[in-house]
């Protein structure tokens, strides 16, 4: 059996693979480590685990041009997340995800998508339709 959490629209291609969450929020400028490809921030849930081809999935975005910026850098280095999921993502950050073609989706129907989505569940996210697909692990 597999679950559909509904959400807003998002942008970037239908993408696969396994979720990393935590309920705290996001800055790529200040919470990663973008040449490892690990979270960095000591005080971060997620501090020593890899992003790196993960769907990562967060509570709301934090930061400025400078964060939305790093998503494209770290794009364009293969060192980044599939996609990001989030409560919440700021404009700011949405624009760096579309200049960096990152799926990203935010604002489920369903309620908090932290509690939703558990690390390591194997979810599709298809950020044209608005859902994301949590797949049966048997």
């Amino acid at each position: 059996m597999t679950t559909e959490l509904k959400c807003h629209k998002g942008m970037g291609g239908k993408v696969q693979g396994v979720a990393l969450v935590a309920d705290d929020n996001f800055s790529a400028r200040y919470d990663l480590d973008r040449i490892k490809g690990i979270f960095s921030r000591p005080q971060h849930k997620l501090v020593g685990q890899s992003y790196v081809d993960k769907i990562l999935v967060l509570n709301t975005s934090k930061g400025g041009v400078a964060s939305a910026w790093m998503l494209h850098e770290m794009k364009s280095r293969g060192i980044a997340p599939k996609a990001i999921l989030f409560n919440t993502a700021n404009t700011i950050l949405a624009q760096g995800a579309a200049l960096a073609d990152m799926t990203m989706c935010d604002r489920f129907e369903d309620g908090d998508v932290t509690s939703l989505i558990k690390t390591g569940d194997e979810v599709i996210v298809d950020p044209q339709a608005g859902i994301v697909t949590i797949l049966d692990k048997s």
